[in-house]
């Protein structure tokens, strides 16, 4: 795929061709379409495909061809095939990749119903499994941000390239899909703001840039980017040496071979800025609802996963409020409580 994903560790299963217009396939099929009309990104409307794909494939294996055979004992029987689902790797379905199948196909029957198409939802009852609370053990530190930040090579025309893309990814957390479809018309040097067109969830928004990311931004366009020009109406921001957007794989094999040129062993590549954009803010006293805005969160509580990482602040509230935070020091001559820890020296 160009430009979308599908869920890591996933496998792409084609969409059966219908046997008849009633089939669970010819129903797919015009639900898949209903969701390119209403406006459903491609990237994401190609895990919807591929995750009914996938339920359609299991229906197809045990003789079940139209919706109307579908009751909530089936659902429940595939809830428990996703539950004993084992990859190629022998490594089982998160929790999270469970219900995200699942919802994808309670989201269907709804559609079935509020268009008439079927009596009644035998998905509406069904429980979805307890997915996990997220959190995020690996998180750079602000030095490790500055020691990758230094491994591009900026003496040549990539290496420079790559050092504007990192500081523009670390400056304003953008994901990688913002990052790759920012233009340069998006970018506001005079304002210090980014322009987010269709983030997630099909949202604009406006993010702010720091200055040292738009010297560095300024400098990749005044001395890199029109040598990487083919297509003089190519409005990409970051080009790549044939001149085309990079792909979100380029993209994330770009930063995940910093990362590793760094020393740093820790999984991620893109979301590793975006992470350490957001704690770092945070532990410097940033208000969460300023940063659900800048990282473009439609709920809060997607955001206050970054509550769980930013220690250093509540350690120094903890050290600054708590009663016993600190050992009590002795004035000189006094003789220390049998069972009270002294101080080292």
């Amino acid at each position: 795929m160009a430009r979308g994903q599908r869920p890591r560790g996933s496998r792409a299963i084609a969409l059966a061709a219908p046997t008849h217009a009633d089939s669970v396939a010819a129903w797919i099929v015009r639900y898949l379409e209903h969701q390119r009309v209403t406006g459903l990104k491609a990237h994401s409307w190609q895990r919807v495909h591929d995750d009914l794909a996938r339920f359609n494939a299991w229906c197809a294996e045990r003789a079940i061809d139209s919706p109307r055979e579908i009751s909530k004992p089936v659902l429940e029987r595939y809830q428990r095939h996703l539950f004993h689902y084992r990859r190629a790797d022998g490594r089982p379905l998160a929790a999270g990749s469970q219900v995200r199948e699942l919802m994808r196909i309670k989201h269907w029957f709804r559609w079935l119903v509020r268009g008439n198409h079927l009596p009644s939802n035998p998905a509406s009852e069904l429980e979805l499994p307890r997915a996990p609370k997220r959190y995020l053990p690996h998180v750079l530190t602000p030095a490790e941000v500055e020691t990758i930040l230094a491994e591009p090579d900026v003496g040549t025309a990539l290496g420079l390239r790559d050092r504007a893309l990192l500081e523009v990814l670390y400056s304003t957390g953008l994901r990688r899909m913002e990052l790759v479809n920012l233009s340069v018309f998006d970018v506001s040097f005079t304002r210090g703001t980014v322009f987010v067109r269709q983030g997630k969830g099909a949202k604009d928004r406006i993010v702010p840039i720091g200055e040292r990311a738009l010297a560095w931004l300024t400098r990749y366009l005044d001395e890199v980017r029109t040598a990487f020009v083919v297509d003089p109406n190519e409005a990409g921001l970051f080009l790549t040496h044939e001149g085309r957007r990079p792909t979100l794989e380029y993209v994330t094999a770009l930063v995940r071979t910093y990362v590793k040129r760094a020393g740093i062993d820790k999984p991620g590549a893109c979301h590793l800025f975006r992470h350490a954009a957001a704690t770092a803010m945070l532990e410097n006293g940033a208000d969460i609802r300023y940063i659900q805005a800048m990282l473009g969160h439609a709920a809060l509580n997607t955001t206050q996963v970054y509550t769980h990482v930013s220690i250093g602040a509540l350690k120094a509230i903890h050290a600054a409020t708590h009663p016993g935070a600190k050992l009590a020091r002795k004035t000189e001559g006094s003789t220390p409580d049998r069972d009270e820890p002294t101080p080292a020296a």
